[in-house]
């Protein structure tokens, strides 16, 4: 019998389509390993099928609980939520590796009585002796000699006391498979040897429970990263097994997405600040922002748009689209696009996701004042065009919400100003004085001072309002000026001018 015909690969499309996100809960979320959830998210949801999240929790050593929640934390912040899996549930369950060991081991004896895996007592120094003798490289590797142990051998070694692991008989031919990426790949027979699937202690090892959970799963699409490339004839081998137990009816289609690149072009590291998804959401990235940008590492809309919504990425994803090559994470572009999703926010719901980096800041706590709110409501607007990130926003609003004393100048600020500064803010104060309370509106105040300092006194915007800039927000750069006075009020803005004139800037 043909293996194509003994093994097809899934032929899955629409609501069929079954894909998966397993990853390991062992540090902060990766902005890579995000990317390779998001793409399955979206090749789900573009489908119509169902999108299933998994946890590879089998290593006491490296899990822990708190690298499980946020992972959990990272998916719901992104609105890349699943149809099956932990929280959630669904027909295969349990989803977690941890709480399946009793699945595991029905099918390891399912797999050892139909002749699949065999028991293997040979160490690894035993293995270089006997390439050594056989002529061959020391670190060749295991050639598959404990296939036809006679029971007395085994008898024999377990009298020695040892313990077999179990190894799973691979196929003596080639293995191809067309992969979703990158197009026909074939690992030759012979290019890799019988495996270790269960240790001597009885642990199975995640060449064998990921396939079988993929298999009992029913994943019919197996996307993931090009790391893991290297480890797709084994699965599939192990598939073929599954298949001969009737565990399985196909082999999942692959598909091995490129890795995301670093500075320097080395591939994008741990250690990286720029690849912990929580320290960009600690600046400030959008959700929408940040999803933006991690589907442009390998993947585009068009090759003239970048900025998108996820429903327009939904609407135009496949997995078949994604470029083999290296993706590189550009800060700067990723910044730049979150910006424009800050813009594309309603004000009010913008206003509501920088309080949290203003409550962070120390500016405001929460509940918001009804003073506080206002000052928020009406200062947002001012700063949503001109910020990348929510993080930048107590910088530009937290002058606002202290009192005139409590106002620090920034170094460069102070470095701005002109010597004739105490004589542009006397003028601008004594200007300023007579507005009344109830004209008290940007406009006037723009049209007052514009008429006193450079009508009046011939200097140049920059020169005239960089003072008052300084005075008012502490800062060379700030939201409009006149803006911002309207908010502070006729008082306080007043108050304000009076202050830094009186200050020893020396």
């Amino acid at each position: 019998m043909s293996e194509t015909i003994a093994h097809p690969f899934s032929t899955a499309t629409g609501t069929d389509v079954r894909v998966r996100f397993c990853p390991s809960p062992t540090g902060t979320p990766h902005v890579g390993l995000i990317r390779t959830a998001l793409f399955n998210w979206a090749y789900a949801r573009h489908t119509g099928g169902t999108f299933i999240f998994r946890i590879e929790d089998t290593d006491p050593a490296r899990d822990t609980e708190e690298s499980f929640v946020q992972l959990l934390d990272a998916l719901r912040w992104l609105h890349l939520d699943w149809d099956e899996g932990v929280e959630v549930g669904g027909p295969h369950g349990p989803y977690r590796q941890s709480e399946r060991y009793d699945i595991y081991r029905d099918v390891i004896e399912q797999l050892k009585a139909s002749g699949h895996i065999y028991e293997s007592f040979a160490t690894g120094e035993e293995i270089e002796v006997r390439n050594v003798a056989l002529g061959r490289d020391p670190k060749a590797g295991y050639d598959n000699f404990e296939r036809d142990l006679t029971e007395e051998k085994k008898a024999a070694f377990r009298a020695e006391g040892r313990s077999p692991a179990l190894r799973l008989k691979v196929p003596d031919t080639d293995i191809s498979f067309d992969d979703l990426v990158r197009g026909e790949i074939t690992f030759p027979a012979g290019s890799f040897s019988d495996f270790v699937v269960v240790r001597p202690n009885g642990h199975p090892l995640y060449p064998f429970v990921n396939p079988v959970d993929d298999a009992m799963m029913g994943v019919t699409h197996v996307l993931r990263g090009e790391d893991l490339l290297s480890s797709t004839p084994r699965q599939i081998a192990l598939y073929h097994a599954l298949i001969d137990i009737g565990l399985a009816t196909f082999v999942p289609r692959f598909g091995h997405m490129p890795y995301v690149m670093g500075e320097g072009n080395k591939k994008l590291s741990k250690r990286d600040p720029e690849s912990n998804l929580f320290h960009h959401r600690a600046r400030g990235f959008v959700p929408e922002g940040l999803v933006n940008y991690l589907s442009l590492l390998g993947w585009s809309l068009s090759s003239d748009r970048d900025v998108f919504t996820i429903d327009e990425m939904i609407a135009a994803f496949d997995v078949v689209d994604v470029l083999p090559n290296p993706a590189r994470f550009d800060l700067k572009k990723a910044e730049s696009l979150n910006g424009d999703h800050i813009r594309l926010l309603e004000p009010a719901d913008f206003a509501a996701r920088v309080i949290p980096y203003l409550v962070a800041a120390g500016d405001v706590s929460e509940p918001l004042s009804e003073v506080q709110q206002a000052i928020l409501e009406a200062a947002a607007p001012l700063v949503q065009e001109r910020i990348a990130l929510l993080g930048e926003a107590p910088g530009m609003l937290g002058f606002l919400f202290i009192g005139g004393d409590s106002l620090v100048y920034q170094p460069d600020a102070l470095a701005s100003l002109p010597k004739n500064m105490r004589e542009i803010l006397a003028a601008s104060t004594a200007a300023l004085l007579d507005i009344p309370e109830a004209e008290w509106t940007h406009d006037r105040v723009h049209t007052t001072l514009t008429e006193t300092l450079i009508d009046g006194l011939a200097l140049k915007p920059r020169v005239a309002f960089g003072p008052l800039r300084v005075a008012v927000s502490g800062r060379r750069i700030s939201p409009p000026l006149f803006e911002s006075m309207e908010i502070l009020g006729k008082a306080e803005s007043v108050l304000r001018l009076a202050r830094l004139a009186a200050s020893t800037l020396e």
